[in-house]
């Protein structure tokens, strides 16, 4: 076998040994135990035999998949059939404009537009051609252009004057999620001189168009200042508004719908606090609304009730499932009025105020809720639907006193739609369904939900969705794809998608874990994921796996796994705990390094990942639950390990692209048949433009069809 840190451009054939990297062994020693560490060399990625070795498994992984090139171009023109690739997105109402974004055919970006209200009395959104002209249409920002000359391209941040006049956009070349921000004046066309580089994501115009607020982030990635920006004026002279120097607490910023407040949140995973500032004087002292105490979580939004000025409060503080209160704005610390009070089981996730009633979203049953606010009674109306599963939720609402309130709602079977709520008839109006082409009918597809007993006697939901033409799931064993997540109370939602139903239309049943470190099930279904108790998510979804076998469903010989991020985490996790029930396992960005990660407080968001995971560097305890369960850690020399596919992304500030080259080298040596996909120019989302989204999922599904002994046809 060859030693890739002496690799050449010489074409890689199938048959070619796998790239071998050079043994440098490292000694890491902590609570009295030395570990040795032979590929942490890899961690310098500006090394050139670094680049060589990944460049080396990139061939590599090529030459082992050749042969599914056409399987993979089959994929793609499949995913792209079913796309309508010139389309428009239902425009959104925000001052005398309506904003929507077209994609064209061919175009690898979207391309954000606005056309003029018919009236001030104009809320029904505009009924858009793909191939007509729009009256009055004007292109505000055209990613292709914008991306010309890069091999990436990400927008992040995107925001217009309340008067319409002036836009900002956050652009990101690299994949390493830091913008420069640029504005233009759209009624001239003008560029203007101001450019901020270096920044996070999300900057917002005040209200009155004068000022940019923006974050940016220390060595370690952390979102830690606010800043105020004087539109023509040099960055250097810009105003700090806040700092937080808590290593563990992330900083972000935006104005109140009411564009009363300009809002500075501060956050770790367990504790927030907030701060306000009056949006007419943006220079003056942020005023904290609760003064942050460990442990306890809130979220606010102004509103106007009875003439006063209130803020609505979303907390934990003693409710486990969060409460909803209502404060003055002007003593938040006083009185609280009780709007909705904790219900164990009930999730309340988020509350939006507008000037005449509010919207309130909450978890019951494994489900994502609605619910319409009455300001006067408190009372919350629910808005119902009819599938057994779905997901739903508020979007495209930035106005303060609409009639209608904007949805998005999908299912698995139910192509992404938008509604508008009617508020004062409670009728749900249909502004548009995704288009899916090439005969796409729902009833062709069912979708259920199915429940497995872990290890210690909770019940498991198990989302299932499948082609009615191949049976009823279960009554024969099939191919499945089983997904998890389960970090950071992210519930995993019944969402359609496009390149799914190449995997449905071959007989493969798509299922969901909905492990415990989500939030599917409540808050305590989170805590019970996490810290000292994470382990119950690595088998809660080997009890989910054994479940679908056990039942008949599939067999491990016909059982894929995925998850990416902290669900490449639990794929690692799982791949030791029981490799024996999997075919193959598709790890994308995992997070499979994790102890040495949490160790070092110098690397990217590890102090704020210590809410989550635990802090092993002060902690034997924690020191010693991390090393059972990290997957590189824990390889296995007696294991027989399923097909691997890890893909990661050279430019991720997330997820290292060490952790998964660490982990692949690892488990050559005990010889399993691992691959590592690299992109070379992305981040963590991985590669940019929809077309190379497209092909990545193509080249994915093409290795998981290969696995399960799928046909291509």
């Amino acid at each position: 076998m060859t030693d890739s840190s002496a690799a050449s451009a010489a074409p890689v054939s199938p048959s070619d040994p796998a790239p071998v990297a050079a043994r440098r062994p490292t000694v890491r020693t902590h609570h009295d135990d030395a570990v040795e560490d032979a590929y942490e060399w890899f961690r310098d990625k500006e090394d050139a035999v670094v680049l060589a070795h990944l460049e080396a498994e990139n061939a590599y992984t090529q030459a082992r998949t050749a042969h599914l090139e056409g399987l993979r171009e089959k994929i793609f023109g499949e995913i792209k059939s079913r796309t309508l690739e010139s389309d428009l997105s239902v425009p959104t109402r925000r001052g005398d404009w309506w904003y929507y974004g077209r994609t064209h055919e061919g175009k690898q970006y979207g391309i954000q537009c606005r056309a003029p209200l018919a009236s001030p009395d104009d809320w029904t959104p505009p009924v858009l051609s793909a191939d007509a002209p729009v009256p009055g249409e004007q292109v505000l920002l055209d990613g292709n252009i914008e991306a010309e000359g890069h091999e990436f391209f990400s927008l992040g941040s995107f925001e217009i004057t309340t008067d319409g006049n002036r836009m900002l956009y956050g652009v990101d070349v690299e994949g390493d999620e830091r913008y420069t921000i640029r504005v233009r004046d759209l009624v001239t066309g003008e560029q203007l001189a101001d450019e901020i580089p270096g920044t996070f994501a999300g900057a917002s115009f005040s209200p009155d168009g004068r000022f940019i607020v923006y974050t940016t982030v220390d060595d370690a990635w952390r979102p830690d200042t606010v800043w105020l920006h004087e539109l023509g004026t040099p960055v250097a002279a810009d105003v700090k508004l806040f700092h937080e120097p808590d290593e563990r607490y992330w900083v972000g910023a935006g104005f109140t719908r009411s564009d009363r407040y300009l809002v500075i949140g501060v956050g770790s995973s367990i504790t927030s606090e907030e701060w306000l500032v009056d949006a007419d004087d943006l220079r003056s002292a942020p005023r904290v609304v609760w003064p942050r105490v460990e442990g306890v979580e809130y979220d606010s939004e102004h509103a106007v009730v009875d003439g006063e000025d209130v803020l609505f409060i979303l907390h934990n503080d003693d409710a486990l499932d969060f409460e909803l209160v209502r404060v003055s704005a002007s003593d938040p610390t006083g009185d609280r009025r009780v709007v909705i009070a904790h219900q164990p089981g009930h999730r309340l996730l988020g509350v939006s105020t507008f000037r005449d009633w509010g919207v309130v979203g909450y978890r019951r049953g494994g489900l994502a809720r609605l619910g319409l606010l009455d300001y006067a009674t408190d009372a919350v109306r629910e808005l119902e639907f009819d599938e057994p599963l779905y997901s739903v939720g508020t979007g495209g609402n930035p106005e303060w006193a609409p009639p209608l309130l904007r949805l998005g709602y999908a299912s698995f079977v139910t192509p992404s739609t938008v509604f508008d709520y009617e508020i004062a008839t409670g009728e749900l109006l249909l502004r548009k369904r995704q288009p899916v082409l090439g005969g796409y009918d729902a009833t062709d597809y069912a979708q259920a939900r199915v429940w497995a007993t872990a290890q210690d006697g909770t019940q498991l939901p198990i989302s299932l969705v499948w082609k009615r033409s191949f049976g009823d799931a279960g009554a024969a064993p099939r191919p499945v794809h089983l997904y998890g997540y389960g970090s950071y109370e992210h519930s995993i939602e019944p969402g359609f998608s496009v390149p799914r139903l190449s995997e449905l239309d071959r007989g493969v049943i798509f299922a969901v874990a909905h492990v415990r470190g989500g939030g599917e099930m409540g808050r305590q279904w989170y805590e019970d994921g996490k810290l000292l108790s994470k382990r119950n998510t690595f088998t809660d979804f080997v009890d989910s796996a054994r479940h679908l076998i056990d039942h008949g469903y599939t067999t491990p010989a016909s059982l894929v796994a995925e998850g990416g991020s902290a669900g490449g985490l639990l794929m690692g996790a799982v791949a030791n705990l029981a490799p024996e029930l999997f075919a193959g396992i598709l790890a994308d960005v995992p997070f499979v390094d994790a102890l040495t990660t949490i160790l070092d407080p110098s690397l990217p968001l590890t102090v704020i990942e210590w809410d989550e995971w635990g802090d092993p560097l002060h902690n034997a305890d924690v020191y010693a639950y991390m090393k059972s369960y990290s997957p590189y850690e824990n390889v296995r020399a007696d294991a027989a390990y399923p097909r691997i596919l890890a893909v990661t992304s050279l430019n991720d500030t997330r997820v290292l692209y060490v952790e998964p080259a660490k982990w692949v080298a690892r488990l050559r040596e005990v010889g399993a048949d691992a691959l590592l996909k690299c992109e070379m120019v992305a981040g963590h989302g991985g590669v940019s433009g929809r077309y190379n989204a497209w092909r990545e999922r193509a080249f994915e599904l093409a290795w998981l069809f290969d696995v399960l002994g799928v046909a291509g046809d």
